[in-house]
């Protein structure tokens, strides 16, 4: 286990390999997602979606098995805002629950946490890599959501397979979580300051509703919590409406399952 990037000192070798650069559609979207997080810097967006597009994003180009995210509330804390599956969200919880884990520490100390095998690095944080374990996950990687002396919560990372993560890959989701804490951290200097809680306070609200929402359509549905938030982000997209008020909508019977499995 090793704390901080900094000039990939305290990285397991088998960390340091590079990712590989000749894939070039994964380029091109790594332009489109810095582009689309950069945006919320000028323009309006939607907190919750913000978040949920940054965890699928660092699945999408890290070549991780799983992505979370965590924000501290205005009591300072630590709380679940987006998971790019269950078995990350499940965890994620567990360890705010327990108080252990290395998202925590990361939050704490506004540095990078690297856990490239948990059960080795077990006996840090037992009842965390118990349940890392038990959930099928090997590496967990937690980085820093920090503008100087201010932490606002961490990007997590988790793989299935140990020492796999890349020190590239692990620097380019560094850079995404800088530019979204930029983001959050510009909206509340132009907001002048108090703002800033109410958006996370809001945030948290669209989670709840989000998760009430997958609840039902899951059992609508007959399927599982992933494929029912499928359905909602696919809606969303194909509306362009807002991922929250879709939720909203499902949960108070005004979006029938018809209307948003219709394509």
């Amino acid at each position: 286990m090793a704390d901080g990037l900094s000039g990939g000192e305290g990285v397991d070798s088998t960390v340091g390999r590079e990712m590989s650069t000749t894939d070039d559609g994964r380029e091109e979207r790594l332009a489109d997602i810095f582009v689309t997080l950069a945006d919320t810097l000028v323009s309006d967006f939607d907190i919750a979606d913000l978040f949920n597009d940054l965890a699928g994003a660092c699945v999408e180009l890290l070549d991780v098995s799983a992505a979370g995210l965590m924000l501290a509330d205005p009591r300072g804390q630590l709380r679940v805002m987006a998971s790019s599956s269950e078995r990350a969200r499940v965890l994620e919880l567990m360890e705010i629950q327990n108080d252990e884990g290395p998202c925590l520490v990361c939050h704490a100390t506004g540095a990078a946490v690297i856990v490239d095998d948990v059960a080795v690095d077990r006996d840090r944080w037992p009842t965390f890599a118990a349940e890392a374990l038990g959930l099928g996950f090997r590496a967990a990687y937690a980085l820093p959501m920090r503008l100087r002396d201010e932490s606002i919560g961490a990007l997590n990372l988790f793989h299935h397979d140990p020492g796999t993560v890349t020190l590239a890959a692990l620097r380019i989701g560094q850079g995404l979580a800088d530019i979204a804490t930029i983001a959050i951290l510009q909206r509340r200097a132009l907001e002048r300051g108090h703002e800033l809680n109410d958006q996370l306070q809001e945030a948290l609200n669209s989670r709840i509703v989000i998760e009430q929402a997958k609840g039902v359509l899951a059992e609508r549905l007959k399927s599982d919590m992933p494929t029912a938030f499928g359905a909602l982000r696919n809606y969303a997209r194909r509306t362009n409406s807002r991922l929250s008020d879709v939720a909203r909508a499902v949960v108070a019977g005004e979006l029938s399952v018809q209307r948003l499995t219709d394509r």
